[in-house]
């Protein structure tokens, strides 16, 4: 069997880079969230699929559903896949988080939140190895920082460390993972947090949270309206 593991659609928050990590934010899919669906459509068993789970926000939820259609399996909330707590940034461009990230490191708490980065990433993957307890095929609807480590991980070269960034996450695309391959899968990536982890991206600053197109990208939200549009510095998820 397999676990499919997509980004939900892109909201009116995540189009303008704004961060949401708040569940109770009643955001939902934007127009073009919802014709996104196409891809999920043609690239996820979604007729063949036992189990279908979401993160406690709204716009995971609506994918999923929307995605399995009427009638389908019953929807299961697990919280672990819920998108990052941003705290005191909450609603603000991601810009803004990206460079307190940037001088803080991946292991402080942002002010008011409940989580940093690193331990947010463990607890979504723990919610992906607990998939397997549900009937398989599965399909995970959760966020773009889930999506971004996955990626990365598939694609990461020989003994490279865990970065502070990670490559852009697409909207409804799934990462497949065999059953078989996924508790070695999330394995590495658990062992990643507890040891040798790049807490910082090369160089300094807001130069390198700005660097997304020579390699250095995040995994959260779209471009603030004030930004041009020719203006590739701001990173997805």
């Amino acid at each position: 069997m397999t676990t499919y593991v997509l980004r939900h659609g892109q909201t009116n928050y995540s189009r303008r880079y704004l961060v949401n990590g708040d569940p109770t934010k009643p955001i939902r899919l934007s127009e073009e969230g919802r014709r996104s669906l196409n891809r999920g459509w043609s690239s996820v068993p979604l007729h063949s699929a036992k189990t279908w789970l979401a993160s406690e926000f709204p716009r995971a939820q609506q994918t999923a559903n929307l995605l399995m259609g009427v009638p389908g399996p019953e929807l299961i909330t697990d919280p672990r896949l819920n998108e990052l707590d941003y705290g005191e940034f909450e609603g603000s461009p991601f810009l803004e988080y990206a460079v307190w990230l940037d001088g803080h490191g991946p292991h402080e708490r942002p002010p008011g939140g409940s989580e940093s980065q690193r331990e947010g990433i463990r607890r979504m993957l723990t919610g992906v190895l607990a998939a397997q307890e549900h009937p398989g095929p599965r399909v995970l609807v959760a966020h773009g920082l889930l999506v971004s480590v996955l990626l990365w991980h598939r694609e990461r070269t020989p003994g490279g460390a865990m970065p502070l960034f990670f490559p852009e996450a697409p909207y409804i695309e799934p990462v497949a993972i065999p059953d078989d391959e996924l508790p070695e899968f999330v394995g590495a990536l658990m062992n990643d947090l507890e040891t040798g982890v790049l807490d910082r991206a090369v160089g300094s600053g807001d130069r390198e949270v700005m660097r997304i197109g020579e390699g250095a990208a995040v995994a959260t939200v779209d471009p603030v309206s004030h930004h041009s549009p020719d203006q590739k510095d701001l990173p997805h998820a």
